[in-house]
């Protein structure tokens, strides 16, 4: 898949990332372990040259793996013996692309699994990935009913201050600005597979007038039935006990109760038609995050929200090369919010904007309902 990449091309791209904006430009006399991996694991940063085009990476068979194993030793090295000589105080700039690297490298982490998921999904044996996950979270079991929240309009803030109150944020995150909501209630739970087997057995893949124009021409372009690693029943019989779902475990058996996940925005969309609702907006999200009765907003899905990814009022992209981190992605992209059991530990927050196309869904991807107040 076009927006896959190989395992070792993370490993490989995460240990540029050190080389290129900390060690290049700020540690005198640092010497390049191989200036072809400059090339071979650039991401996307047009300002720092050429690139492996993405949809390309997996032809990358070399260098092998020990080779970029020895480069992210080499990188390590020189880094840790460069933060040793640093004086104090580090600067401000020096220490925000630090914490730059450490945030960056756990969204790689994460990504490294998704990407080897979609992968041994591939495989018509769907073996087992092999991936030690076993500190994952449990995934959630809502078998109480869900409620609807509601909030009041209200003027409210979003966002984060540049106060440095709060250790890191990216710079998609700021400023702080204030927003009308008007009234609106919202789940206090995920969708659930139960609910969108429900929507299937309903025939909710079939029925246009449920669909964005863009998703119905996906839906029928692309033919699909069910959300990504959902297996169909083999007999006749659609019911429940006879769909498996494919995992880092390999194919299990449905948990009716746990939440869908690995829908696009398009499928999430039509799902909330079906039900007489709507997906929240990125700032209705970020409201209810802190009442007492939401369930699962981090460690479980990320949440598709009715959100363009756009700039918030006042947003400005942080200087150099790492201008391109969020800021030239603004554009035909779709806001989550929340975390998903991938998700590396303390590497969500409240205020954290996710955003992928709206037919991406190999990424952990569910859904929260919303809804106007009448």
């Amino acid at each position: 898949m076009p927006d896959a990449s190989p395992s070792k091309w993370h490993l490989g791209h995460s240990t540029w990332f050190w080389e290129a904006v900390v060690l290049q430009p700020h540690c005198p006399g640092y010497t390049l372990f191989n200036p072809q991996y400059h090339y071979l694991f650039n991401s996307y940063y047009e300002s720092l040259g050429p690139r492996q085009p993405r949809a390309q990476r997996g032809l990358l068979t070399r260098p092998a793996l020990d080779e970029v194993m020895a480069y992210r030793a080499h990188v390590t090295h020189a880094l840790l013996g460069f933060l040793s000589r640093v004086e104090e105080p580090v600067s401000k700039n020096l220490q925000h692309l630090i914490e730059l690297g450490i945030h960056h490298e756990q969204q790689h982490q994460e990504l490294l699994v998704t990407d080897a998921l979609h992968l041994f999904s591939c495989n018509p044996m769907l073996p087992k990935s092999g991936l030690n996950l076993g500190t994952r979270p449990t995934l959630h079991d809502s078998r109480a009913p869900s409620q609807w929240v509601r909030f009041e309009a209200s003027m409210c803030e979003f966002g984060l201050k540049a106060d440095g109150a709060v250790h890191f944020s990216f710079d998609n995150e700021r400023p702080r600005h204030k927003r009308w909501l008007e009234a609106f209630e919202i789940s206090n739970q995920l969708v659930t597979c139960r609910e969108y087997l429900e929507f299937i057995q309903d025939g909710g893949y079939q029925n246009p007038a449920l669909w964005l124009s863009e998703g119905w021409a996906w839906v029928s372009r692309e033919d699909c039935q069910a959300p990504a690693y959902w297996l169909a029943p083999q007999t006749e019989s659609n019911g429940a006990e006879n769909w498996m779902i494919f995992g880092v475990d390999g194919p299990l058996p449905m948990q009716l109760d746990q939440a869908v996940t690995h829908l696009n925005f398009f499928e999430a969309d039509a799902f909330a038609q079906w039900r007489s609702a709507r997906l929240p907006t990125e700032f209705e999200w970020e409201l209810a995050f802190d009442h007492q009765d939401m369930q699962h907003m981090l460690g479980q899905a990320w949440q598709w929200t009715r959100s363009a990814y756009e700039p918030y009022p006042g947003f400005v992209p942080w200087d150099g090369a790492i201008r391109e981190y969020n800021g030239k992605f603004m554009v035909g992209q779709q806001v989550l919010r929340g975390s998903s059991w991938a998700t590396p530990q303390g590497h969500a927050r409240k205020t954290y904007r996710n955003f992928f196309p709206p037919a991406a869904r190999w990424q952990v991807t569910g859904l929260r309902l919303a809804r106007d107040c009448k």
